[in-house]
């Protein structure tokens, strides 16, 4: 008895064709871009374009082209916030059941990027403030630049810092008390403190920093991209485990990646003499 592949497959689609309507994206060598496109505001959001994210990067769990991701601003910033005037301003007018589907929807956006199995690249120059900084910290890998200001600025705006898994993953990347003081503050975290606190992997210079991420995106899509994805997965649910838990968890995951091509093709490569070409199966 034989199995349709694309009966598995299921709404498996490539993304290279999808137009975005509120952001840039584009696919090339396995490498999807989304820009935040609103320069002359440092690229704020909208309803409409947090909506569109969790989409996209919902639909990236099924995209069979899109290997990695990276994610940066127009400009000479990475993303203000949500815009003041056309998400702030409409906010103050609602009542609890719609303002809780808004922040529903805003943490989707979060998951959605966690849940994807391509590691996400973000390039991170300038303005990175309130969903910019949650953008930047939800990524899986981040560029920064000496001039760059990160601000969980929440409690500037009269608002909690637990705002879409704030709490939760900041701790996990600075530590518990730097994340308690950018979250009790609002204070910007500039780039080479960030940079010494671990937020950022790495600083560039501005006029290389999407370049430099760009690089490090095309040496992820070159890797067992299977491997990768079962990497992320488990750096996101082994936060839940203890260590008999992860340590048995990470056992049945990495003999699921002996089994594929990619595991054969590194000995293979390795017998020979040769770097090995990884397929992603």
């Amino acid at each position: 008895m034989s199995i349709d592949p694309a009966l598995l497959a299921g709404n498996r689609r490539p993304l290279a064709g999808y137009q975005a309507r509120h952001f840039l994206w584009h696919v090339e060598g396995g490498i999807g871009t989304i820009t935040l496109n609103r320069p002359e505001r440092k690229n704020p959001l909208t309803f409409d374009s947090y909506a569109e994210l969790r989409d996209l990067f919902e639909r990236l769990r099924h995209a069979d082209d899109v290997k990695v991701l990276l994610l940066h601003g127009a400009g000479d910033n990475f993303c203000s916030g949500g815009d003041v005037h056309e998400i702030i301003g409409p906010l103050i007018q609602l009542k609890a059941p719609e303002l809780l589907m808004f922040t529903r929807m805003t943490g989707d956006v979060v998951k959605a990027m966690r849940h994807c199995p391509q590691p996400i690249v973000a390039a991170i120059d300038g303005v990175c403030a309130g969903a910019g900084a949650i953008l930047a910290m939800a990524s899986d890998l981040r560029f920064g630049t000496a001039r760059s200001k990160t601000a969980f600025l929440f409690n500037r705006v009269g608002l909690a810092g637990c705002d879409m898994g704030a709490c939760n993953i900041l701790p996990r990347i600075v530590g518990q008390g730097r994340a308690s003081e950018l979250l009790y503050t609002g204070r910007a975290l500039g780039g080479e403190e960030g940079e010494r606190w671990g937020f950022f992997n790495r600083l560039c210079a501005p006029e290389s920093l999407v370049a430099e991420a760009r690089a490090m995106a095309q040496e992820l899509a070159r890797g067992p991209t299977f491997a990768n994805g079962i990497t992320k997965s488990m750096l996101h649910h082994e936060w839940a485990m203890d260590v008999d838990q992860a340590i048995e968890a990470e056992a049945q995951a990495q003999a699921i990646c002996m089994l594929t091509e990619d595991f054969g093709r590194a000995y293979r490569a390795f017998v020979a003499k040769s770097k090995p070409v990884f397929e992603g199966n």
